[in-house]
């Protein structure tokens, strides 16, 4: 009987373990009308088919709440276009703001079809993301649209997979990722993207700020409305528009604009797309580029996880405990962190990328030191990494510091402080062992070799005799 508690226990907690690695399952979908989940049947299927488990819930209702006693109900949240202007008193941009505070995560859907509540444009410029200020644009580009779908108004955007954003950052969203490397050389085996009636947006200069997937250099934003032949007043154009963006605030929880809801719904999931200037049509990659931007906004991928920190003296012939609360100036020691890395159902080893480093700080006020930590062990879902150094000569209150912020990985903060003191009485060298008092050491013997020659000539010396002084005389 005590077994079969303790296993079910095990199990309870191993499922808990699960559940909260990613953050939770718990995600409310937000829409005009609940009947509208079923233009969405295939995302929401695969979402549930990944353990959320999903709420509906329009934006006027009386039910919806973010909040329960100060907890949140829901650990993430799902916007879908809405036509009203307002999403009404429960989801106000300082209940959503809130709502990032505590550590949800928001995947928000725009379309070009509808104009913006603005309670979520207010959202937006909180974050320092900007819309068209009239709520309401059309990303159309005349070089890289769908001849079948839109041969007219050249709105539906056939785009390839997002690259990596800059050298040194993890890559979640290119088509090797996304496909698990079954990348081949022709259009067929490298899948578009299909963005159909989309919003752009522009990112402000905030370092919390990146964009997924970018606007073609042909790409321009205007005004629907406008029915004029030439658009004189444009919102933005080119690599300006940002069509997917995240934010990652500072304790980790992220907020992702979809610039288009269609491209997450069940036609563009399977549809063929003929881009401009080919003939063959190509299935578009919606679906796995959806699972891809899901799964990093509610925190399925891109989570670090710090199993253990160590540091402890790295010298023989004393007693290296881990983690003690004093060293002394001149010690050696070893500073280890353990690190592990969330992926969709399991935690992995955490590898640096290239052309990153990881690195330690041994800092008062400012680093006295700013190293490597190299690999040193790696198991199957954790990589220990690794610095030994000389600790300075300078006694005070030092911080181990490891400060890891990266787009796209949760941060990862480790501070440990220790006391650094001075020698005590008996831990000075000798003077002998120290080169630079050779010098003195060797006056002090010459002046104390002179003085008993000294006086060995002095004591050995006799004094003429008293009648050998007379003769003479």
């Amino acid at each position: 009987m005590k077994s079969l508690v303790s296993f079910l226990l095990l199990v309870l907690a191993a499922t808990v373990q699960a559940i909260s690695a990613n953050g939770g399952n718990r995600l409310l979908v937000i829409l005009e009308d609940v009947a509208e989940k079923d233009g969405y049947s295939k995302f929401l299927g695969d979402l549930e088919g990944r353990g959320f488990a999903i709420t509906y819930e329009t934006p006027k209702s009386e039910k919806l709440s973010l909040f329960h006693l100060g907890e949140r109900s829901y650990d993430h949240v799902l916007l879908l276009p809405t036509k009203a202007k307002g999403l009404g008193p429960n989801l106000t941009p300082s209940i959503l703001l809130q709502f990032i505070n505590a550590e949800g995560n928001i995947l928000l859907a725009l379309s070009g079809s509808a104009p913006v509540p603005t309670s979520l444009v207010s959202v937006l410029l909180e974050f320092d993301i900007h819309l068209p200020t009239d709520r309401q644009g059309l990303v159309v580009d005349h070089f890289n649209y769908d001849t079948v779908s839109a041969a007219e108004k050249h709105d539906v955007l056939v785009l390839p997979y997002p690259g990596r954003l800059r050298p040194g950052l993890r890559d979640f969203f290119s088509h090797d990722v996304v496909s698990g490397g079954r990348a081949g050389h022709d259009a067929q085996s490298r899948g578009l993207l299909s963005f159909p009636q989309g919003v752009g947006q522009t990112l402000g200069n905030g370092a919390l700020l990146s964009p997924i997937l970018r606007g073609p250099s042909t790409s321009y934003s205007y005004n629907p409305k406008e029915e004029s032949e030439s658009v004189d007043d444009l919102f933005a154009s080119g690599a300006q528009l940002s069509l997917v963006s995240a934010l990652q605030a500072r304790n980790s929880a992220r907020f992702t604009v979809v610039g288009s809801a269609a491209m997450l719904s069940d036609k563009w999931f399977d549809a063929k797309v003929t881009k401009v200037g080919e003939k063959a049509s190509v299935a578009t990659g919606n679906r796995e580029f959806a699972k891809a931007v899901s799964g990093w906004t509610f925190q399925e991928t891109g989570v670090l996880r710090v199993n253990w920190v160590e540091h402890h003296l790295n010298e023989p012939g004393l007693t290296n405990a881990s983690n003690p609360k004093i060293y002394r100036i001149k010690n050696d020691v070893t500073y280890s962190i353990s690190l592990s890395e969330y992926s969709w159902d399991k935690y992995i080893p955490f590898t640096v990328p290239d052309d990153d480093e990881l690195q330690l700080e041994f800092s008062m006020l400012s680093p006295f030191h700013r190293l490597p930590l190299k690999p040193t062990i790696s198991s199957e879902d954790s990589t220990t990494y690794s610095a030994s150094f000389q600790l300075p000569d300078q006694h005070g209150i030092f911080n181990f510091l490891v400060n890891y912020k990266r787009p796209f990985l949760s941060n990862v903060f480790e501070k440990n402080t220790v006391s650094v003191r001075h020698f005590a009485h008996d831990e000075w060298p000798r003077s002998f062992v120290i080169s630079g008092a050779w010098p003195w050491i060797a006056g002090i013997g010459a002046t104390v070799v002179g003085w008993l020659g000294f006086c060995a000539v002095w004591l050995y010396s006799a004094p003429p005799r008293k009648g050998e002084s007379k003769k003479k005389q």
